[in-house]
């Protein structure tokens, strides 16, 4: 399969910028058709983005026979049953995420494309991202020693729209699975199963404190990892001011860096050191790549269900979901 020709569910912001344009500017990759609820949008995106066939209806872009594979982009309530259309189509797949709603519609997801030898990704790109990258060097370099414990600061000022109470799906639990905790969190967790292995015992807290909307707006949790390092994570979306901070305390040293923001990465070991390493125009650039590279055989890719799974498993013993 010299070219992975791509169809995509959902043309939303996620696509405008971060995902959709990778899909079809990366090199061996196609975006050949696309799919929204309603008309007007779906054509203005296709016409700005230059993709031949437009759909209404999800199941009819699934079985185009002109579509390899189909990447998801809709909030998580949709995931679900979405994938398993696209496997029972016979066809690899890449959800957004959070994979879905909790862990027990993602095991089912996992499982139906692994008996079908199909592939299933999650959009977890930062595992592909070059600035994580290179935070997994330093780690596999010994840089800091021992990694003994992990803490992220995550705050935020409530948005004119969560003050103002508009109808937003990232704040509404039956969409989301939660709040903006799970809609970013996830992120974070996916990311340091990546750099530090499996999370093998965790607990938390998560609040209303603000109670501007029905998900939670602040969480507190702890953790440990497979190797016997701690963390302990603290996101509240009602604070005084935005904060992006994780800090790798190690035996030798320490590494810090943001999982949003674009902070220079820095590190105080035998040498102190700050990088500065640039997004790419298209975040999910590096995991479009991966996954035409993994569908072609070429390349393990790492954002796959069965990782993206560890990380619905934390969410739902932090939140509490079933």
């Amino acid at each position: 399969m010299d070219v992975v020709r791509w169809g995509m569910i959902g043309c939303g912001s996620v696509a405008e910028r971060k995902s959709g344009p990778a899909f079809y500017k990366a090199p061996g990759s196609a975006l050949v058709a696309v799919m929204g609820r309603r008309l007007e949008a779906v054509s203005d995106y296709a016409a700005r983005h230059g993709i031949a066939r437009i759909y209404t209806d999800a199941e009819a872009l699934i079985n185009d026979p002109e579509v390899d594979a189909v990447y998801i982009a809709t909030p998580p309530d949709s995931h679900h049953a979405y994938s398993l259309q696209v496997a029972a189509a016979g066809k690899h797949c890449c959800v957004e995420k959070p994979m879905s709603l909790n862990a027990g519609q993602s095991r089912e997801m996992q499982k139906v494309f692994a008996d079908a030898g199909l592939n299933l990704f999650v959009a977890y790109y930062r595992r592909s991202l070059p600035r994580f990258q290179q935070v997994r060097r330093w780690l596999e370099e010994g840089r800091i020693g021992e990694v003994r414990h992990l803490t992220w600061t995550l705050t935020k000022a409530p948005s004119p729209a969560d003050l103002s109470g508009t109808d937003n799906w990232r704040t509404a639990p039956e969409i989301a699975g939660g709040g903006y905790f799970a809609d970013l969190a996830s992120h974070g967790f996916d990311l340091f199963q990546y750099l530090l292995g499996d999370i093998v015992d965790v607990a938390g807290f998560a609040a209303r404190q603000a109670g501007l909307y029905a998900a939670e707006d602040a969480v507190s949790a702890s953790w440990r990892f497979s190797s016997g390092a701690t963390g302990m994570g603290c996101w509240n979306f009602v604070a005084d001011r935005r904060e992006d901070r994780v800090e790798l305390i190690g035996s030798r040293g320490r590494i810090s860096f943001s999982v949003f923001d674009e902070h220079p990465l820095q590190l105080e070991a035998d040498e102190n050191l700050s990088l500065h390493i640039d997004h790419h125009e298209h975040i999910q650039w590096h995991h479009v790549l991966g996954m035409n590279a993994h569908i072609r055989g070429e390349a393990q890719h790492p954002a796959v269900a069965g990782q993206a799974l560890k990380t619905d498993w934390v969410m739902d013993q932090i939140l509490g979901r079933g």
